[in-house]
């Protein structure tokens, strides 16, 4: 795989501090959350993969991506049993929605704009899980925040990496850009609660 520039991407607009404070003071929601949007990425890592089976790959990539969220998902849940918590039903992500609904349609256009979105929203992922792992006291989630953190990472140069590699790169650069300006806002104006997003 060709590797873009990483350092010519715009840096990342800072969660506010605001986010971070809810997360901290129920930190229990937070993990229900977290569990939730683990096995949702595994999900959506799967979605990508039997949609296309003729790009060896992205194939290759959305299933090993698939094993490592559902890992996640089993770590966050252990970890959720040791505190006695209960995981909760999924519910709709905001978030999220107002994400994909950026998706354009075209052949083209449309798998350029899902791995984009893919990428935004690992690189989320990364930035506030780092702010978490900062933050707590507890030294097991401390480790466990910053090696989730390390591993979003890795995952949202993957999905730009796939993009750069599968669509006209200057669109690729040029499409994330304008995405990342635009999920900076949807951020800031949805109301900070104790989860992931």
């Amino acid at each position: 795989m060709a590797e873009p520039d990483f350092s010519l991407i715009e840096p990342l607009e800072p969660s506010p501090g605001a986010w971070l404070d809810k997360v901290l003071a129920d930190f229990d929601c937070f993990l229900a959350d977290h569990a939730s949007c683990e096995k949702k990425a595994s999900g959506m890592a799967m979605s990508m993969a039997s949609h296309y089976p003729d790009k060896p790959e992205l194939l290759s990539a959305m299933a090993d991506l698939a094993v490592e969220e559902l890992s996640h998902y089993r770590e966050v849940i252990r970890l959720m049993l040791q505190r006695g918590v209960s995981p909760t039903p999924d519910t709709k992500d905001a978030y999220v929605n107002a994400l994909n609904r950026l998706v354009r349609k075209g052949t083209d256009v449309f798998l350029m704009d899902r791995l984009l979105l893919g990428a935004i929203v690992e690189r989320r992922g990364a930035e506030r899980f780092a702010c978490i792992a900062a933050a707590v006291t507890d030294p097991m989630l401390q480790k466990f925040y910053q090696a989730i953190a390390a591993s979003e990472a890795r995952h949202w140069t993957l999905f730009y990496t796939l993009a750069w590699n599968h669509c006209d790169q200057q669109d690729v650069a040029d499409r994330f850009q304008a995405l990342t300006t635009i999920e900076a806002q949807i951020m800031l104006d949805l109301p900070y609660r104790a989860a992931l997003h």
